[in-house]
């Protein structure tokens, strides 16, 4: 397992942001994952959750850019951590840190965990 394995798992999220489709995006989830979103008060607990959570986050045409990556490795677990930037339709955008935790099921990556907050200064 590498590292860039890892970190291009943020590429296969972001490009299903680009589909405007949340289903696609939810897909990514496992379904037992739990999402801590950057602009909803509301924890995600399972696909519905998540995916009604997209529906909203897509309508602004979100793009995301990782400004630092670290990730760690542990087994069929691993860990990217750091601060992403959203830019929006509109031109409106935000900075944000995250922690994405994702359990590898013998075929595949799935998030398990997703935390993004707004950078607090």
């Amino acid at each position: 397992m590498q590292n860039n394995e890892i970190t291009a798992l943020f590429e296969q999220w972001n490009s299903a942001l680009q589909t405007g489709d949340p289903k696609q995006v939810a897909a990514l989830y496992a379904t037992d994952a739990i999402l801590l979103p950057t602009v909803s008060n509301k924890v995600r607990h399972n696909h519905d959750e998540i995916e009604d959570y997209f529906v909203h986050f897509l309508a602004k045409g979100p793009q995301g850019v990782i400004d630092e990556s670290n990730v760690r490795i542990f087994g069929d677990l691993s860990i990217n951590s750091g601060v992403y930037t959203f830019t929006f339709n509109g031109g409106a955008s935000v900075q944000a840190r995250f922690t994405y935790v994702y359990r590898w099921d013998g075929e595949r990556w799935f998030i398990i965990e997703h935390h993004s907050s707004a950078m607090p200064e």
